[in-house]
């Protein structure tokens, strides 16, 4: 009979609840334990969600000293020239998705894409995985699950956001692909340190 891996445990800084939920559903199949810390490292200003996570979990790994992740997502429209990007939970806590749509009245043009950036830091150094889903802005808020901008992002190929169909959002969503890839790694690198 083959043997579990034993599970391996990872510190996550963030006081977001839902984040940490789908990331503990994400990482479930991978056999890693996530321990929540509503704590975060430096926040430097930055419109690149790689370099604003790498920068966080160099500096928190260099006060906790055991594995951790950090994550920084980013919601990029092509309309705005990107905005909000590495500053969509700012924008999100001033205007919410009713903003952005205000800032859309008038487009046509409404490509977006999630990007979610994964830095995760031990004793090694830090690695940072990445996750993008493109789609688009919708015309009006749907109601349902999710949290952010679910309620109005539709991933291409779809015709509902990530609020009114949560499954495709646990398939497709650029933190699923990220959180997915960090999965894999940890588990290809548990198999090479018990060798």
């Amino acid at each position: 009979m083959k043997k579990r891996p034993r599970s391996r445990s990872v510190l996550f800084l963030t006081s977001n609840r839902h984040k940490f939920a789908e990331a503990q559903t994400i990482l479930k199949p991978f056999n890693i334990k996530l321990i929540q810390k509503p704590a975060k490292g430096i926040e430097i200003q930055s419109d690149s969600v790689e370099e604003v996570a790498r920068v966080c979990a160099k500096d928190a790994y260099g006060r906790f000293c055991v594995p951790l992740l950090v994550e920084d997502s980013g919601l990029f429209i092509g309309a705005l020239n990107g905005f909000p990007g590495a500053y969509s939970a700012a924008i999100y806590n001033q205007v919410g998705c009713e903003g952005i749509l205000r800032l859309l009245a008038q487009e046509r043009r409404r490509f977006a894409r999630f990007v979610c950036a994964l830095a995760y830091a031990d004793s090694r150094g830090v690695r940072v995985f990445k996750g993008i889903v493109s789609g688009k802005i919708a015309s009006k808020i749907h109601k349902g699950a999710g949290f952010g901008y679910d309620p109005i992002f539709i991933p291409k190929g779809h015709t509902k956001p990530f609020s009114a169909a949560p499954e495709t959002k646990a398939k497709l969503s650029h933190r699923a692909r990220a959180f997915k890839a960090f999965g894999r790694f940890l588990a290809k690198q548990a198999k090479h340190d018990t060798r």
